[in-house]
């Protein structure tokens, strides 16, 4: 019987580390993304996904995940499907998760590139936010060899990328997630990355979005030609799930300035959004801080 208990423990350990660790899902003959990540710790990206596009001259990346540790974990999956030279990085945005982990594909030769207001935050911020990484719940041997790269291209509406035979827009619409957050849509695919445009089944991070813009930018997404989307965080998405997004957006914002005026304190405010929010997978202890963050002056 201690045999089997053991046997048996070893096999679910094993399949928590397959599933926390996937490696790229294939979404098209020449697009691989992680997706539906469900270790959501701090070490591990807070389940950030990211992806490659492979063009006959090169591969683009997608975001590049929260440190060298997670970078490197992600070349390697990279490199079990391609060889290719990898061209360019794209930055939906600056945050950790998305653009900590740039200097491992610079050190490959790729030119990482973002949003103009997203370029000055990793320049002006990053070194500062990389140590204070406490803060984020991470440890120093999470960010071991980490070192900021800030983008060496930048834009601001619009970009066409060409591998050769891929054609990739990066466009920003509007301030949304933060000031200068990208999509990156292939047209022949109907497909886009959304960065943390959209988070699905997963509650977002708030603290520095402009709620007006967003919903403003989700509107514009739903009038693309677009079948499927990668979220920033959860799994293979569509436009139902843009709308979605775009509702809680409100309803948060409507009930948490309604709770706030009725002065209750932190804690129960808390509760009754988690009661009054739809439900999400992961990441419910976001409330709270987008709570404190964005209405109580708590960062």
């Amino acid at each position: 019987m201690k045999i089997k208990i053991e046997v048996f423990t070893l096999l679910v350990t094993l399949f928590f580390v397959q599933t926390a660790f996937a490696e790229l899902s294939k979404l098209a003959d020449n697009v691989y993304t992680y997706v539906d990540v469900k270790d959501a710790s701090p070490a591990h990206s807070f389940a950030a996904n990211a992806g490659i596009i492979i063009g006959r001259d090169g591969v683009m990346v997608v975001d590049t995940l929260i440190s060298a540790k997670e970078g490197k974990r992600f070349l390697s999956d990279i490199r079990k499907i391609t060889k290719k030279p990898i061209k360019y990085v794209i930055n939906t945005h600056a945050h950790l998760d998305h653009a900590f982990g740039n200097s491992v594909f610079a050190k490959q030769g790729a030119t990482v590139i973002s949003h103009e207001t997203e370029r000055t935050t990793l320049a002006t911020k990053g070194v500062e936010i990389l140590n204070s990484v406490g803060n984020y719940g991470l440890k120093p041997e999470d960010m071991a060899g980490t070192k900021i790269v800030v983008p060496t291209m930048a834009f601001s509406e619009k970009l066409l990328i060409d591998l050769g035979d891929v054609e990739i827009q990066l466009i920003r619409f509007a301030p949304s997630h933060t000031a200068g957050s990208v999509v990156v849509y292939l047209p022949k695919h109907k497909l886009l990355f959304a960065g943390d445009i959209l988070f699905t089944d997963f509650h977002p991070f708030l603290a520095d979005g402009d709620f007006n813009g967003w919903s403003k930018t989700i509107d514009s997404l739903l009038a693309m030609d677009v079948e499927r989307i990668i979220p920033g965080h959860g799994p293979l998405s569509s436009k139902k799930d843009l709308q979605e997004m775009q509702a809680y957006l409100t309803l948060f914002d409507t009930t948490a300035r309604e709770l706030v005026a009725q002065n209750m304190d932190a804690e129960a405010m808390t509760a009754e959004l988690v009661k009054r929010l739809p439900k999400r997978t992961l990441a419910e202890w976001m409330i709270g801080y987008n709570l404190k963050a964005r209405y109580l002056g708590k960062k």
